[in-house]
């Protein structure tokens, strides 16, 4: 009896990791405080997406927060710099993606960043973004970044703060 009481001590352990592997629906929106100072002057990192998937017509999904992204943009405090959804396999073992608007030039793009995440019996998110300012001629001329990581309740909307740049991110299993 002993053993049958240890076996459902580890299946309840272990059965949390095993049902998170799966297809899930990655919502975000990177904004900017206007009128904040830039939290950082680092440049990005030439290496900035280094080990992540990138997001291509194959996994890019419709956004559904767009609601969420117009209230922040009419209230003239905020200004929405990034906002894209995609699909990702996520598990136990933390799964990046790397994330872009813009037009890359000289292997940067003017938002950049790379979001990374496992899920268990919470959410692992962690995040690393740039938002660049590049000259004319397509060179680096200033970036502003927003790295954060956090861990929360499954399917949760988060919101991730890092003084001028703030990021709202959702992950929905599909």
């Amino acid at each position: 009896m002993r053993v049958f009481h240890s076996l459902i001590l580890l299946l309840t352990l272990i059965a949390p990791a095993a049902f998170a592997d799966g297809s899930y629906q990655v919502e975000m929106i990177l904004f900017r405080q206007q009128g904040e100072p830039a939290a950082t002057r680092q440049f990005a990192p030439e290496d900035w997406a280094k080990g992540a998937q990138k997001i291509d017509a194959s996994n890019e999904r419709g956004i559904t927060l767009t609601e969420m992204a117009n209230k922040l943009n009419e209230g003239g405090t905020y200004q929405v710099v990034l906002h894209r959804a995609w699909q990702q396999n996520i598990g136990t073992e933390p799964s990046k993606m790397a994330v872009t608007s813009g037009q890359e030039k000289f292997g940067h793009f003017p938002i950049e960043g790379t979001v990374s995440i496992a899920l268990a019996r919470f959410t692992d998110i962690a995040a690393d973004f740039w938002v660049n300012q590049l000259d004319a001629h397509g060179v680096l001329t200033s970036s502003e970044r927003m790295k954060q990581t956090t861990r929360v309740k499954n399917g949760e909307l988060t919101y991730m703060d890092n003084g001028s740049l703030a990021m709202l991110i959702k992950v929905s299993p599909l």
